[in-house]
């Protein structure tokens, strides 16, 4: 027990040797790699600025990831937008535009995060059954799997008018009516199937894979456990690996880091746009070369 106690007391000191030194030494290396270093990594106490810019040169600031940049900041956008944390969004919508996002590709980031928000508030709130909803998501999958294997192309997209039509189209497409579609305000089922038809399902700027990828990075950090099952299923069902998977929820959890970060030092809104903007301008002048991309 004696070993322990002086163990940790060992590890301790040597991690509070120097905040100071080792802050000073992560700000001159984003200084190196970006030629200032932006107002709001100022603002980050000490403590915690060596190990968060390690962590985010290894992560989000480095082309060797499984995800491509433009989608890891795709996910910081979306996580920022449903925070929310005004000023990121502004941030990773530049950083994403640089890293090569159309205009249409920030559009579906955006919905996505606002759908996943959605039907975590309606899953959450009415208490569904956990079992019997991952039951409902691994019949789905195994639906979904022998359809794609029939090599049947879809069906064409139904009209939607009224409860009846939804039903009878999420039928057609998943071989069952999920529980949470089931318990859904009739009136206005069908208006919330098609929000999840043509966002999440439907073809559109982002490939399905990264719709799943940035969903469950919202939903991870919600959290919404019901989310997180299915968005993690059709991840993999899209093609996912368990790295991407990976990288997606630990972009979620370091965008929302940032967020309360720059929100709890009140970083002052105006500067940390003309930060952003500076960012991505030399981002932009450096194309091509090894510039770590900083938040």
């Amino acid at each position: 027990m004696k070993t322990l106690w002086v163990a940790a007391m060992v590890w301790a000191g040597a991690a509070a040797a120097g905040p100071k030194e080792d802050a000073a030494a992560a700000r001159a290396d984003v200084e190196g790699q970006l030629g200032f270093v932006p107002e709001y990594m100022k603002a980050v106490p000490d403590v915690a600025m060596p190990g968060l810019w390690q962590e985010m040169r290894a992560l989000e600031a480095t082309k060797d990831t499984a995800l491509p940049c433009k989608v890891k900041e795709l996910i910081g956008l979306a996580v920022a937008a449903q925070v929310p944390c005004k000023g990121c969004v502004y941030g990773y919508s530049k950083l994403a535009k640089v890293s090569g996002a159309s205009d249409a590709e920030v559009g579906d980031a955006v919905a996505i995060a606002a759908l996943t928000r959605h039907w975590s508030t309606f899953m959450n709130g009415i208490q569904l059954d956990d079992a019997k909803f991952r039951a409902d998501v691994g019949q789905v999958v195994s639906n979904v799997k022998k359809a794609m294997a029939s090599g049947k192309p879809p069906p064409p997209p139904a009209v939607l008018t009224d409860a009846k039509s939804a039903y009878g189209e999420a039928e057609q497409g998943f071989g069952l009516v999920p529980e949470f579609i089931m318990r859904f305000p009739a009136a206005s089922v069908a208006g919330a199937w098609r929000q999840e038809r043509d966002i999440e399902m439907a073809p559109t700027a982002l490939d399905g894979k990264f719709k799943s990828l940035l969903s469950l990075a919202v939903a991870s950090q919600i959290p919404c456990k019901y989310c997180i099952v299915a968005d993690t299923e059709f991840a993999k069902l899209g093609g996912a690996t368990d790295q991407e998977i990976a990288e997606a929820v630990a972009m979620g959890s370091l965008a929302r880091e940032w967020a309360t970060l720059i929100e709890g030092t009140q970083v002052d809104e105006a500067t940390l746009k003309r930060d952003y903007d500076k960012i991505a301008k030399a981002l932009s002048s450096k194309s091509g070369k090894s510039v770590a991309k900083a938040h």
